[in-house]
């Protein structure tokens, strides 16, 4: 079920009615409601996986009760290696069989497996859970059903936020304020989400991106270079889209989750890049993978380069089990480890020397962004010969342009842009706001192409 939907905007305004309903008659109810609400939000997908997706929940709560604050380690570790064994099967099985044990010279047969959606986001929930109990950062639940609600909490639950246990099942534990539902932050991000979904994303993924990275031989070389340069908007409108869209159905609902994007092409560094794009995911390799496994920088310096690349490789293999996403993490963790080498972490002087630098950062993320995109490496020598092979350009258009570089320009515009249009809408009568809501949500139906892409993000 996608968001920009009819569907889905009739499923909201059921769970929407339910919810608030039950959580002023009869509040023990309504995490159950919430809950057949995740589970029915999934089966659209597939009703298989529900059971799957329980599992995980209920494997979660118990391995959470067994290891909390540090009573079994054991426990902890069977639960990781559990949970990690499940996301392996379905998204690495194949690749391992095939780049692995058939090179070998192994028989390696080839697995009928589909991919969950949302597996990776709701396996790294469920370790965070794990660890986090464990560690005495996060309160043990002894009711599985908050644990399964927060799994599966249908806003993130198929492409993210990553949201932790210590900032999520608190709020489920008080009834929201059905008196403070913030409508005005709310729909500026739904809105906002749409317009970059609907409007930016989907135009240049049908108008560029997709025809000449499904064909790269039948363009020229300015068609190759707007899509390149058009899939790293296309990708950031695209998932900042999800996110904040999720954070505002969220928040309709009484939920707070935290920022996921922070206008991350306007990173002078890729260490800012990473403090500013996919902050959830980001920051549950930093605490996670990089700090907690691997030591952080805690070691020497060839250590904390190593424990840099170790996490920016293993960071684009939880992308997909493909080379290209290898490769993608090794070029951050390469850039990451240069940058550290040359002192990345002082600010740049001088107007000049800042424009240099975001040049730079820029241009190294959209490269990189090339392989994320590109199905195999063949295809990435495809793009790169046709750069030179004289082909006349016949896909670029004036339209596809400027939306690429209002895409770009989003990340400019003042980082409290949001806030300002809040504090003016905020007072206005309800019939008001929701008038000029309607009007604004018709303006970008409008102006969108006809149909509705599945989010990038839904394949990992």
């Amino acid at each position: 079920m996608l968001f920009p939907t009819g569907i889905f905007a009739l499923f909201f305004a059921v769970v929407f009615l339910g919810h608030w309903t039950l959580v002023r008659v009869r509040p023990s109810l309504d995490r159950w409601f919430l809950l057949g609400a995740n589970l029915a939000f999934y089966a659209f997908w597939s009703v298989e996986f529900c059971a799957a997706l329980i599992a995980v929940g209920l494997w979660t709560w118990g391995v959470g009760l067994i290891s909390a604050k540090g009573r079994s380690r054991v426990a902890l570790w069977i639960g990781v290696a559990g949970t990690l064994g499940w996301l392996f099967y379905f998204k690495y099985a194949n690749f391992f069989l095939q780049e692995i044990v058939a090179r070998l010279g192994f028989p390696a047969p080839i697995l009928d497996v589909v991919l969950p959606v949302g597996i990776s986001f709701y396996c790294f929930q469920a370790i965070s859970y794990m660890v986090d109990v464990h560690d005495g950062d996060a309160e043990v639940e002894t009711n599985p059903l908050n644990v399964l609600v927060y799994l599966t909490f249908f806003p993130h639950l198929a492409a993210g936020p990553i949201v932790r246990a210590a900032h999520f099942l608190p709020q489920l534990r008080v009834p929201p304020d059905r008196y403070r539902i913030p409508v005005a932050m709310a729909g500026i991000l739904i809105l906002g989400g749409l317009l970059k979904k609907m409007v930016i994303a989907n135009e240049l993924a049908t108008g560029i991106v997709d025809p000449v990275f499904r064909d790269p031989t039948a363009y020229g070389a300015w068609d190759i270079v707007l899509a390149c340069y058009g899939y790293t908007i296309q990708i950031f409108c695209d998932f900042s889209a999800y996110s904040d869209m999720a954070i505002g159905f969220a928040a309709l609902l009484g939920f707070h989750f935290p920022k996921n994007f922070d206008q991350p092409f306007r990173a002078v560094s890729l260490s800012e890049f990473w403090r500013r794009w996919h902050i959830s995911l980001s920051t549950w390799l930093r605490d996670y993978l990089y700090i907690r496994t691997l030591g952080g920088n805690r070691g020497s310096e060839a250590r904390t380069r190593f424990n840099l690349m170790a996490t920016m490789v293993l960071g684009g293999i939880w992308h997909g089990a493909n080379w290209t996403f290898l490769l993608w993490g090794a070029i951050h963790g390469a850039a990451l480890a240069v940058e550290r080498a040359l002192g990345g972490r002082a600010r740049p002087v001088g107007k000049g020397a800042i424009l240099l630098r975001w040049l730079i950062t820029f241009h190294v993320v959209m490269l990189a962004f090339v392989l994320f995109r590109a199905p195999d490496l063949g295809t990435v020598a495809a793009l790169a010969a046709g750069l030179v092979d004289g082909l006349p350009s016949e896909a670029v258009t004036w339209r596809l342009a400027a939306l690429a570089a209002l895409g770009l320009a989003i990340h400019f515009l003042p980082p409290d842009l949001r806030e300002r249009i809040e504090d003016r809408l905020r007072p206005l009568p309800a019939p008001v706001l929701g008038a000029a809501l309607g009007l604004a949500l018709l303006a970008i139906l409008l102006a969108g192409p006809e149909g509705v892409a599945p989010f990038i993000y839904f394949q990992f």
